[in-house]
């Protein structure tokens, strides 16, 4: 079966411009030299992370880098601010904190699972990762290359997908009909890896190599080809293409149901705190805990597990938040730059979220923060033509329609996978367009009011780059007028 459209091979063409088959995320090991000094991205498997690592993470930003945690959209967390000097000792104390498995696979350990994932799926996503870690071969994948265990919001490149007691092979985002049972789970995805890494190499030609699997042509049906050959199975019958069902991050803000009851009883250790401020004089959580809190409160009864969810706003975590998060046992980082504390009780629950808006984080769906997301702009973006969270913070309002992103040029990192609203700097005001899933234009018009400046479009503009067909111009926007405009476009 032929996947390659013609969105493929315009995206196949990248490949011939790279200089190098490596690109170039940073690592914890591999920092990145941001205007702001050093970055290092930490990788948490699956967004999981306890309490004491968190603790970590705190005292490695305040003694080395800016004070803060910033969190990624494939929930990984990044220190911002630091110095090559330290560089040994971050990666040390790192280590010691058991967020360091590797120093060979320390930028290929990049696995995406639900943020509310069941035993099952969390035991597949830490054997995946000790697998990579343990195959030298798998050092050679791009650190852009994603696996997934369950249905993310991310664009996987080898991804299994619960299917009844089978998972669902998916190849950049296909499902081409193979099915493992769950104990093949970790060694067909590590055979993907590696049908990944062959097919590059057949189809490299003269450049650079592909750094993702939608880059090669006729990707997803070639490399399954390999992996049916490798593990001996017979695809199945499957639709061309089945969208995968992805959670609102709404619904992962104040009570959460917990539906991972195999996990044992709901947790009050390490939130002793929590717990003490659930009494009567914790009524004012009833409140934060929002309309979803109603179905998590019927089902966290009677011994039922509930978590408490909230988003960080524009993804960055500052020193008194983590200090608060510190007393979970066990937390999750979202895709969705949020953070949940999962397995508590009802009244525990309640407890955290009160806790979590204290702290000046939110806690309820329709919070301004809803949807909304960001680069790391100025200062810490050389590249970056504005502050983007500055401006974000004084433009953003709560709007239910398309989730929203920041960006400081057209690069547009930390851009969502999924149909969005682009606000992107331009030097002179900011552009705002929706885009599709795969990030192009969903229209060419701007939208809401505004001014329409003189300014063309650069050499190798793209066709579909948002420019008014009529006048080849880009309609920019100030600040000001900023909250209609978008609010607007989001609303469609």
């Amino acid at each position: 079966m032929a996947f390659l459209s013609a969105a493929a091979r315009s995206i196949r063409a990248v490949t011939a411009h790279r200089q190098s088959d490596t690109d170039a995320c940073p690592g914890a090991l591999r920092l990145h030299a941001a205007a702001d000094g050093l970055l290092a991205r930490v990788r948490l498997p699956g967004g999981l992370l306890t309490g004491a690592q968190l603790r970590s993470l705190r005292e490695l930003a305040e003694k080395f880098g800016d004070g803060r945690l910033e969190l990624t959209s494939r929930a990984n967390v990044q220190l911002r601010g630091l110095q090559a000097s330290d560089a040994v000792r971050l990666a040390d104390r790192l280590r010691d904190a058991g967020l360091l498995p590797s120093s060979t696979h320390d930028s290929v350990r990049n696995i995406a699972a639900p943020p509310l994932a069941d035993s099952r799926v969390r035991e597949l996503t830490g054997e995946l990762d000790a697998a990579i870690c343990g195959d030298p071969g798998l050092a050679r994948l791009p650190g852009k290359f994603l696996f997934a265990i369950g249905q993310v919001p991310l664009a996987a490149d080898v991804a299994a997908i619960p299917d009844g007691v089978r998972f669902g092979l998916r190849f950049g985002g296909w499902d081409t009909g193979l099915r493992v049972e769950s104990g093949r789970v970790v060694e067909a995805l590590i055979v993907s890896a590696h049908a990944f890494l062959a097919e590059r190499e057949e189809q490299r030609g003269g450049g650079a190599a592909a750094w993702r699997l939608r880059e090669l042509a006729d990707g997803a049906g070639r490399v399954s080809a390999r992996v049916a050959e490798a593990l001996g199975i017979v695809p199945v019958d499957v639709p061309v293409a089945v969208p995968v069902e992805v959670v609102d991050p709404a619904a992962l803000i104040g009570m959460v149901t917990d539906g991972d009851q195999a996990a044992g009883p709901p947790a009050t250790s390490g939130a002793q705190a929590a717990d003490a401020v659930a009494t009567e004089g914790g009524q004012a959580a009833d409140a934060v805990a929002t309309e979803g809190g109603q179905a998590a409160d019927a089902v966290a009864t009677d011994g039922g597990r509930a978590a408490a969810g909230a988003l960080v706003p524009l993804g960055r975590l500052e020193g008194g938040q983590m200090r608060v998060l510190e007393d979970a046992e066990r937390l999750v980082i979202t895709p969705w730059r949020g953070v949940l504390v999962p397995g508590l009780t009802t009244a525990a629950a309640r407890a955290w979220i009160e806790r979590l808006a204290g702290a000046g984080l939110a806690v309820t769906a329709t919070s301004r923060w809803t949807g909304v997301t960001a680069c790391a702009g100025r200062p810490g973006c050389a590249r970056s033509l504005a502050d983007v969270r500055e401006d974000a913070e004084v433009a953003s309002r709560f709007v239910d329609g398309l989730p929203v992103h920041w960006v400081g040029c057209a690069r547009a990192c930390g851009s969502p996978a999924g149909a969005h609203v682009r606000v992107e700097a331009t030097g002179g005001g900011y552009t705002v367009t929706r885009r599709a899933g795969d990030g192009r234009p969903a229209d060419r018009d701007q939208h809401g009011g505004g001014s329409v400046t003189g300014r063309e479009p650069g050499p190798g503009s793209a066709p579909d780059s948002g420019l008014d067909g009529a006048t080849g111009r880009v309609e920019t926007f100030p600040v000001d007028v900023l909250g209609d405009v978008v609010a607007g476009a989001r609303r469609g």
